[in-house]
């Protein structure tokens, strides 16, 4: 459906009502996102960023321009999609409340939602490896936290304590299932703990949301294009990014099915995810890291059921 939208947010990038058409697009459940089309068949992606998740949407700015500054210094063939500028060289356009961006839109591609064959879970996994792998010397403290915590599991853990020790008795009856199954896994945060702080499990620039709609597509031969949904690229640990995939990747359904007995692990999707992120990563991941490899959707998926 075409939509109208505040005529001020398109001429800061150089547009009017007359000269584009909007449609919203995107499966995504963060930031609102439209499909800008000019009289000319120039496309662009126009978005929201939705600061009740983002508070600091300057910081997302920040952190996509160093790393898109570097890739174009030491990568330029890199098809990294970092916001346009508006007119006044600004990195936003701020507008009330709101925060706008322009992005390039990158033809002939696609994405899915949910994996129907192992090539797209192998090319994934590459594209997400491969962003990791050219940012290895990248000084990571350059980069602010975009949504703090967000992959830290002994917060996750505390939060999940403390909600425990404030709930009513009778709810904690009717999930009480859920509740002892929570407790039984605690050795996961246990033997993060044993690790996190060691010098072998660097923190590096992580993706942090590595669902398969995150990465485009070639429509033709579906090879991997380019990662998209920047905004939590920030400093984390590898395990963050390739737990995340299998937490996405590996099950048939899509992480919002609630039938839990459609729940299962494709072990070709397994070694097709692994395959395609250490294509990249190999040769830069430590030993310690090496041997996470298992681990790291054992984190991830404790974490999200947390």
């Amino acid at each position: 459906m075409e939509l109208i939208i505040d005529e001020e947010i398109l001429k800061a990038y150089g547009f009017t009502l007359a000269t584009v058409t909007l449609q919203q697009i995107g499966s995504g459940h963060i930031n609102r996102t439209y499909l800008l089309s000019t009289q000319n068949e120039e496309k662009y992606i126009l978005q929201s960023i939705n600061t009740h998740v983002f508070k600091d949407p300057f910081a997302i700015a920040n952190n996509i321009k160093a790393i898109a500054d570097y890739l174009k210094t030491n990568y330029p063939d890199y098809l990294f999609p970092a916001p346009k500028s508006t007119l006044t060289g600004n990195l936003m356009f701020a507008h009330g409340d709101d925060y706008w961006r322009l992005l390039p839109f990158v033809g002939n591609t696609t994405a899915f939602d949910t994996l129907s064959n192992p090539k797209q879970a192998y090319e994934a996994a590459k594209q997400f490896g491969k962003l990791s792998s050219l940012l290895n010397n990248f000084d990571t403290s350059l980069l602010k936290p975009t949504i703090p915590g967000f992959h830290d599991l002994n917060w996750r853990y505390e939060q999940f304590t403390f909600a425990l020790s404030k709930a009513d008795e009778q709810l904690k009856a009717k999930a009480k299932h859920e509740i002892e199954t929570a407790l039984h896994y605690h050795y996961i945060v246990d033997y993060y703990k044993s690790f996190e702080h060691s010098k072998n499990f660097p923190d590096r620039v992580m993706h942090h949301d590595t669902k398969i709609s995150n990465v485009l597509l070639d429509t033709t031969s579906f090879n991997g294009v380019c990662v998209i949904d920047l905004d939590t690229l920030m400093p984390g640990k590898f395990i963050s990014d390739l737990g995340d995939m299998m937490r996405t990747y590996l099950c048939a359904f899509s992480e919002n099915e609630t039938d839990l007995s459609k729940i299962n692990i494709r072990l070709d999707y397994f070694k097709a995810t692994i395959e395609g992120y250490l294509s990249e990563m190999a040769g830069i991941l430590t030993e310690t890291e090496k041997e996470l490899i298992l681990f790291s959707g054992k984190y991830m998926i404790y974490m999200q059921a947390l």
